[in-house]
């Protein structure tokens, strides 16, 4: 407090000088703790199974886990994981099949965060979901029939239908067996997606007048324990000579197609060529052992061999298709050439921002470098389409840091005046790296709160009035005015004398000063010839602490 000199007039002076507070807040700010953990569970345990104790592995607490507030945040349309925040473990909340969760991906898992608030914490769990055998395997028709000729070359080869098992690995479908016959004999395959098939192979002549009509049994057989199986009766008709079967021209044939191409897009087309003459020469194609949705999505012309596009293909669903196709020819006979189709991405999603923490307000005497805000970006696209940037206003006082894969932080990059600027509305950007490029934003309105870093000021330095003699005790003298830039209690100001001496008594004998006002009352009736000036130092406080 430093007080102004008094001048030696006669007359009544009033001088004031003014007190300034200043309170320091020292807040801690921690950096955002990440982790990452792994469990593994088989599917279809019961609900409220212990999964793993989260606690323990993040090496938290369980009172940090309550006093976080520790909630799981995920983007999966059912939450099958609740986390005890009073034990710290992580159960299973909802029933979990590998097979509706995944189908034939491997290894399966989900994947989910774990936020905790005051400091904030962002941990990334990850379950895996094994397989239990509890499927068997399936053949989508009850008979396969077959026509085929006697004069068929000894070693042709008839594709079967494949047998389906919703379950992987060692449980899914391992091998197929056939019923003990002296003319075929059974050779196994495996496509480099695991799917197992057979075909039926010619060991001896066939005679159609000693056996028209063979009838056999295909058994498929999974790798549980004990084995899960599922059979189907192949019924075979021996019809007369034909005996050339069809040839493909190629063993594979390599297509590729937009994600976005139009219904009726050609994609390639098979050839296959039949040595025969006349209507054993005749041939047509067919797709075999597809599922139902591929048919949908794919046409094949039965004469021409053409494959065209009569659904919609997304790349972010697959990436590419398997089909199998089979030239037959009238006697019955086939070859069978495969077709790889590669959907090709295009940038077709915008990136998604998820806000999935927010702190508003914050103290305008925050240090740099604080988190006000976790935000997750995903983009449906892949390589350059899905890599994404994400940034803010460059004239805002905040910058945007990568965290974890797909999270990223809001961080204040300078000081705060509260008294400057209350409030910013942050645009958030996020934009990937797609020619054309997509981008999307989201607002975040942020408030300043503030803290008691401005001291009252008066309107003047020091006040000079006049007042006669032989006044009224409790007349109003002068009334004195500060201001305080702070905000609410802490630009409350209150009005105090400070202790003087007045002809060697105290001044508050002499004046009182109304608090609240700044208003300044004589006490006494004044006589000239006794006290001629009066020098009062008046304090003014603000009400922050």
């Amino acid at each position: 407090m430093v007080e102004t000199p008094v001048s030696s007039c006669k007359k009544w002076r009033l001088c004031f000088r003014s007190v300034r507070w200043f309170m320091l807040f020292l807040c801690c700010f921690k950096s955002i703790v990440s982790g990452q953990i792994r469990y593994s569970i088989p599917e279809e345990m019961k609900k409220g199974s212990l999964i793993g104790n989260v606690a323990h592995d993040l090496g938290l607490n369980v009172e940090r886990l309550r006093s976080g507030h520790a909630r799981i945040v995920t983007r999966q349309s059912i939450q099958y994981t609740e986390l005890k925040t009073d034990k710290g473990v992580l159960v299973v909340k909802e029933r979990i099949d590998r097979e509706q969760l995944c189908g034939d991906v491997t290894p399966c898992s989900f994947s989910f965060e774990v936020i905790l608030e005051n400091p904030m914490e962002l941990h990334q769990i990850t379950v895996e979901i094994t397989d239990i055998n509890d499927n068997f395997p399936v053949f989508r028709k009850g008979e396969i029939q077959l026509e085929i000729g006697e004069s068929a070359a000894l070693g042709s080869r008839f594709l079967l239908p494949a047998a389906e098992d919703a379950d992987v690995g060692s449980n899914g479908l391992q091998t197929y067996l056939l019923t003990a016959s002296d003319a075929f004999g059974l050779k196994q395959h495996s496509n480099p997606d695991g799917q197992k098939y057979a075909e039926l192979v010619i060991q001896n002549a066939l005679d159609r007048e000693k056996e028209p009509r063979i009838s056999l049994r295909l058994i498929a057989v999974d790798g549980g324990s004990p084995p899960r199986s599922g059979t189907v009766n192949i019924d075979i008709t021996v019809l007369d000579a034909n005996d050339n079967p069809p040839i493909f021209n190629q063993s594979l044939y390599r297509a590729a197609v937009l994600e976005n191409a139009i219904k009726g897009t050609y994609i390639t087309t098979v050839n296959a060529s039949d040595a025969d003459a006349g209507s054993n020469g005749l041939m047509t194609y067919r797709f075999s052992n597809v599922k139902k949705h591929l048919t949908d999505t794919f046409s094949l012309n039965e004469y021409t061999g053409t494959i065209t596009l009569t659904g919609e293909v997304d790349y972010e669903k697959d990436k590419k298709y398997e089909i199998m196709i089979e030239a037959v020819d009238q006697g019955g006979l086939t070859d069978s050439s495969k077709v790889l189709i590669e959907i090709l991405d295009v940038n077709d999603n915008a990136p998604v921002i998820n806000v999935m923490s927010f702190s508003s307000p914050v103290l305008e005497n925050s240090p740099v470098g604080s988190t006000v805000a976790i935000i997750n970006v995903i983009d449906a696209d892949s390589d350059q389409n899905g890599k994404i940037t994400c940034s803010t206003d460059r004239l805002l006082p905040f910058k945007i840091k990568s965290t974890l894969t797909n999270y990223y932080a809001l961080i204040t990059d300078s000081s705060f005046d509260r008294e400057a600027v209350p409030e910013y509305n942050i645009t958030v950007q996020a934009t990937d790296s797609g020619s054309p490029s997509l981008s999307s934003t989201t607002v975040l309105h942020l408030k300043i709160a503030d803290v008691n870093d401005n001291a009252p000021v008066f309107d003047q330095i020091s006040y000079v009035t006049h007042l006669i003699e032989n006044n009224s005790p409790g007349v109003s003298v002068f009334s004195v005015t500060a201001g305080d830039n702070d905000w609410n209690q802490n630009a409350r100001i209150s009005y105090f004398l400070e202790d003087t001496a007045i002809n060697g008594s105290p001044a508050s004998l002499y004046v009182s000063i109304n608090s609240e006002n700044g208003a300044i009352h004589a006490l006494r009736s004044f006589d000239y010839e006794q006290v001629k000036e009066l020098n009062l130092v008046v304090k003014a406080q603000d009400g922050g602490s």
